[in-house]
C-alpha cells in the first residue's frame, strides 16, 4: 500500500464559526484571521495506492460553481486536484475508487464537473465507484435548514444517476487494512478512514479535528449538528491515537498534515508535527 497527500486549493471560512465557543483572543493565535475575520484552511484529501485499488478520500471543493459562490469562500493557492494528482503521476480517469467522508461542498464538489461545453454534469472520476455512507446520503439529499447550504445538489444527484454510487457501512471493513469510524457530531454519518499502514493507523480526521489547532475537546466548530457528540467523538479518537501511537491526518490544516499525540496535564495534544511523505 502507498498513500498520497493530494491537495486540492485553499479557501476561507469565518474563524468564529470554525472554532464555535472558543473566543477569538485564543484561537487567531492558532489560525490568524483577515479583516474580514476569515481564515485561510486546506482542502487535503488523501489517495491511497493498493494493488489495481487507486482510492481517493474526499476531493475538495471543485471549479464548477459560479464566481458569487466562490466570492463566500476566496478560493486560492496554486493546488488543484489535477496539479496533485499529475506530481505523483495520476490522472482522474486512473481513480478506481472515490471514499466521501459525507456529502459537504468542500469534500465532494470535486466528484461532479461540466462537460467541455458546459451543458452537462458528469462525474468527475468516471471509471470510479463512489462510495457514501446511506444513512448520511438520504440525510444530505433531505438537508435540514442548518446544513442545506453545504448540501449542493449539482455536487449529489449526479454521482447516483450516473449508476456509480454504491453505499457502505462502518461495521464492515472497506478493504483490507481499511476501516471507517462513524461519527454523527458534526453531521449525520460521517466516515473517517482507519488505514494501516507500515507501523501506524492513520485516522483520516475529515470534519470531527479539521486542524492541530482543534485538538482540545472544546475546540468544536460552530457547523456541527451535534456539538456535545462531537466532543465524545474527539475524546474516543484521541484516546486511541494517544493509546496506540496513531497517525491523526488533517483535511483542513492550512501548514499541518500530520501528527501524533501525547497524554499532558492539559489533555491530549500534538507532540509530533510531520508530513505524510515522512512516515
Amino acid at each position: 500500500m502507498e498513500l498520497f497527500s493530494i491537495n486540492t486549493g485553499h479557501f476561507k471560512l469565518d474563524g468564529g464559526a470554525m472554532f464555535g465557543v472558543v473566543p477569538k483572543s485564543i484561537w487567531q493565535r492558532l489560525n490568524p484571521a483577515d479583516e474580514n475575520n476569515m481564515c485561510s484552511w486546506a482542502m487535503r484529501c488523501l489517495l491511497v495506492k493498493d494493488g489495481n485499488r487507486l482510492i481517493l478520500i474526499d476531493n475538495g471543493m471543485g471549479n464548477k460553481q459560479n464566481d458569487k459562490f466562490f466570492g463566500y469562500y476566496f478560493l486560492h493557492g496554486n493546488d488543484t486536484l489535477d496539479l496533485s494528482l499529475a506530481k505523483y503521476g495520476f490522472y482522474k480517469d486512473d481513480i478506481t475508487d472515490v471514499f466521501l467522508t459525507h456529502l459537504h461542498f468542500d469534500h465532494c464538489g470535486g466528484s461532479i464537473e461540466y462537460n467541455s461545453d458546459r451543458t452537462k454534469l458528469k462525474p468527475a472520476f468516471k471509471n470510479a465507484t463512489y462510495w457514501c455512507a446511506k444513512k448520511h446520503w438520504d440525510w444530505a439529499v433531505n438537508p435540514n435548514p442548518r446544513e442545506k447550504a453545504s448540501f449542493l445538489s449539482d455536487n449529489i444527484l449526479p454521482i447516483q444517476e450516473s449508476g456509480q454510487l454504491q453505499f457502505i457501512d462502518s461495521s464492515k471493513e472497506f478493504m483490507t487494512d481499511f476501516n471507517m469510524y462513524e461519527a454523527n457530531g458534526h453531521t449525520e454519518s460521517m466516515l473517517l478512514p482507519l488505514i494501516k499502514y507500515k507501523d501506524t493507523t492513520i485516522a483520516f480526521m475529515a470534519d470531527l479535528i479539521p486542524s492541530v489547532g482543534h485538538l482540545p475537546l472544546p475546540y468544536v466548530m460552530g457547523y456541527d449538528v451535534r456539538p456535545l457528540n462531537t466532543m465524545q467523538e474527539k475524546k474516543y479518537i484521541l484516546h486511541e491515537a494517544a493509546k496506540n501511537n496513531w497517525t491523526l491526518f488533517f483535511e483542513h490544516d492550512p501548514i499541518n498534515e500530520c501528527c501524533n499525540v501525547i497524554q499532558t496535564e492539559k489533555g491530549i495534544r500534538a507532540d509530533k508535527i510531520f508530513k505524510l511523505e515522512e512516515l
